[in-house]
């Protein structure tokens, strides 16, 4: 039957990556991801795994190496500074082909910034933020259940192509609370691990590392790792549509910023001006090819985040210059609100569509029926 409970989502992530058989969390406090180590603080004896509060977030990243090495299911969480500082660690992981799963609630930024939501951290998930030839699996939750069930996911994924996995969420879905099912039993796939270090006895030692003096022996490990990403990329692609059908303009935004996009939409469509919403769900692998198909059909776009500007690069080189990408942003942990994002909407079908469209007064747009 489940159970319906009020939760933030960072607990809800908690429970998720239990419920999945997270059996190992290190991390180290920063705000807004807070919630995340406290009630793994509590929860994760209770299952009898291992919850331990690190020294730094270096430390805590390179616990999780360990864990992994093992095959235990571990998990590290931190906000944008805190991850900054585990780049070098995610690296080595991926490196050495581990599984493991890395929670973000992005604050402002750069530097320390502040702790409001923002989604500048996206070059840093989605392009690999430490060095190397690698990337994260990045998946981005737009509500509470969805940090509940995408822990599930992140470790599925982390095991299916043993790589790191990476929860991009932001100060307001960690932080907003909402009701959410949490079912009886969660579905998982665990595969067998037999590259684990858990003793050698009776076959030979498994030997896990990223360093590679040999730069033949290091390019046929890169080569192994882009070929699991370009598999990641025909298997793995997530995403959500609203209304694109008959839309003149796409709005394209994730996580937080895709919920009031989706308000900004219905605005419009009562407006009466044909504005729909693409959510990317995958970020890594990113939905190219469907943004492409959408082109083609001559759809326009307007990309809408919480940075200067990041996403839109992957929806630009998706569309190929078929069709126009406009951007919208706010900075510094600074939310936009659905009106100005109607606003920007109308503006751009103005330009895109000037036959069609026409902008009145402020937030006056009007569709000619055309």
């Amino acid at each position: 039957m489940g159970k319906r409970i009020l939760m933030k989502g960072n607990e809800a992530v908690v429970h998720g990556a239990i419920a999945a058989q997270c059996r190992a969390f290190f991390g180290y406090p920063i705000t807004p991801q807070n919630e995340v180590p406290e009630y793994m603080s509590k929860c994760m004896p209770e299952v009898g795994g291992v919850f331990l509060q690190a020294e730094s977030e270096i430390a805590a990243i390179n616990m999780v190496y360990g864990a992994a090495c093992v095959g235990v299911r571990a998990m590290t969480s931190s906000s944008s500074p805190g991850i900054s500082l585990k780049m070098e660690g995610i690296s080595y992981i991926a490196g050495a082909q581990l599984p493991c799963v890395i929670v973000n609630v992005q604050r402002g930024g750069p530097g320390l910034g502040n702790i409001a939501p923002a989604q500048s951290d996206y070059f840093q998930a989605v392009k690999g933020g430490g060095h190397g030839d690698y990337k994260l699996l990045t998946i981005a939750p737009w509500s509470v259940q969805e940090m509940f069930e995408h822990a599930a996911l992140a470790f599925d994924l982390a095991d299916r192509y043993r790589n790191p996995a990476m929860i991009l969420s932001d100060a307001i879905v960690g932080q907003m609370l909402e009701p959410i099912e949490i079912p009886d039993c969660v579905d998982t796939d665990i595969p067998a691990k037999p590259w684990a270090t858990t003793g050698a006895s009776g076959r030979s030692r498994n030997i896990l590392t990223s360093l590679y003096i040999v730069p033949e022996d290091l390019e046929r490990i890169n080569l192994k790792i882009q070929a699991k990403y370009a598999a990641a990329s025909l298997r793995e692609v997530r995403y959500q549509e609203f209304d694109v059908e008959d839309a003149d303009l796409v709005l394209v935004a994730y996580g937080s910023t895709a919920r009031i996009c989706r308000t900004s939409m219905t605005m419009a469509r009562k407006k009466g001006l044909k504005v729909g919403l693409f959510r990317p769900i995958s970020l890594f692998p990113f939905p190219s090819a469907r943004l492409a198909e959408l082109a083609r059909l001559g759809k326009q776009f307007l990309t809408v985040e919480m940075s200067a500007g990041q996403m839109v690069e992957d929806v630009r080189l998706a569309v190929n210059g078929v069709s126009t990408v406009d951007f919208y942003g706010r900075l510094g942990g600074m939310v936009p609100g659905p009106v100005e994002i109607l606003d920007q909407a109308g503006l751009s079908l103005e330009r895109m569509h000037p036959k069609s469209y026409t902008v009145g007064a402020r937030f006056g747009m009007v569709g000619s029926g055309e």
